[in-house]
């Protein structure tokens, strides 16, 4: 939610639920890496069937995907993992 160039964020469980919801079989886990109070950074660990047989950057364009415009108007940054369940 872009208004007069002010970033609205969203916090880490509003960011889990939109991939969870996105990307089959998802589970993500989302933390604040660098300040628990910076709710526009975040590390993201997303787990899911979905990325069975992708390349790592196919997988990443997955979660970028499911995220679409909120990464350029609520996210300032993610640090990505991905992986298939064990």
């Amino acid at each position: 939610m872009l208004s007069r160039g002010v970033l609205w964020s969203m916090n880490a469980d509003e960011v889990a639920a939109i991939i969870e919801r996105e990307i089959p079989d998802a589970t993500a886990t989302v933390t604040t890496p660098r300040d628990p109070d910076d709710d526009s950074h975040y590390a993201v660990d997303v787990v899911s069937t979905a990325f069975d047989g992708k390349p790592l950057v196919d997988q990443h364009q997955l979660v970028h995907d499911a995220l679409g415009e909120h990464l350029t108007r609520d996210i300032h940054a993610i640090e990505l993992t991905t992986s298939t369940p064990e």
